[in-house]
């Protein structure tokens, strides 16, 4: 069994986290809980575990402190952050700290058990057998996640759509999203969104006779000047000259 310990100052999400760990039914143990991080670093200075999972946010040590001061004395456990949805931006910077990985509060079983695996799949313990190698490849609930997704943004192509916001509707990881983005779309969450704007910029255009300034509105871009300009980039003309081509409008659409 692989040595697991928590870190998070509320008990009830550390009883949590080890209940997701077992369910997972990888080979994992929870043999230590910490409220903080200068807790951990204490048990650690006479104890060992295989992997780390730590909050951001805590009192006495905070969690981004405590990866760096496990990097300063060059332990080797490798950390997992688990953070709440408005922690993005620290997780970020977790990430830049050499972190493994993270996950997103309420950590679901599924994410649990593909981040468990991939570092069962990528670390081995000292003096031991190398673990099996346990496939970690797209599945149904990883498709039906990017379709999910796919539904929110023709949702709300008029609205702010980020990964962040995306990856908390299907409870996933944004880095881990946009990953199944690309293996499963062929392309990057931003360049699918800006895809199926300018998709239906063109619909617009030819369809209705909605200012150009409307058109924009409604497909997310509140400056026209901008939502011309990237129209452009992705078909070859302006809004004004594809609406104006033969045949591409039959109701006589208005400029700006």
């Amino acid at each position: 069994m692989y040595r697991v310990m928590l870190i998070d100052d509320e008990r009830w999400v550390r009883t949590s986290l080890k209940k997701v760990i077992e369910k997972t039914g990888l080979p994992f143990s929870v043999v230590k809980e910490a409220s903080d991080g200068l807790e951990a670093l204490d048990w650690l200075n006479s104890n060992e575990v295989d992997l780390i999972m730590t909050d951001v946010k805590m009192p006495v040590m905070e969690g981004l402190r405590f990866v760096q001061e496990v990097r300063q004395h060059n332990r080797g456990q490798p950390v997992i952050v688990v953070s709440g949805y408005d922690d993005f931006q620290y997780v970020q910077q977790a990430l830049r700290s050499g972190v493994f990985d993270y996950l997103l509060k309420p950590v679901e079983q599924e994410d649990m058990r593909l981040c468990l695996a991939k570092w069962m799949n990528q670390h081995t313990r000292p003096q031991h057998t190398e673990p099996p190698k346990i496939p970690v490849t797209p599945h149904k609930l990883e498709q039906s996640s990017v379709e999910q997704v796919q539904a929110y943004i023709h949702a709300h192509l008029s609205g702010e759509i980020t990964l962040t916001k995306a990856a908390a509707l299907v409870h996933l990881n944004p880095s881990y999203l946009s990953q199944l983005f690309k293996q499963q779309l062929n392309r990057n969450f931003v360049d699918y969104i800006a895809e199926v704007r300018m998709q239906e910029a063109k619909r617009l255009l030819s369809a209705t006779s909605l200012r150009i300034s409307e058109v924009a509105d409604r497909v997310g871009y509140s400056d026209v000047a901008y939502f011309s300009n990237t129209f452009k980039k992705w078909n070859g003309c302006t809004p004004s000259e594809y609406r104006k081509e033969p045949g591409r409008s039959a109701v006589g659409g208005s400029e700006l």
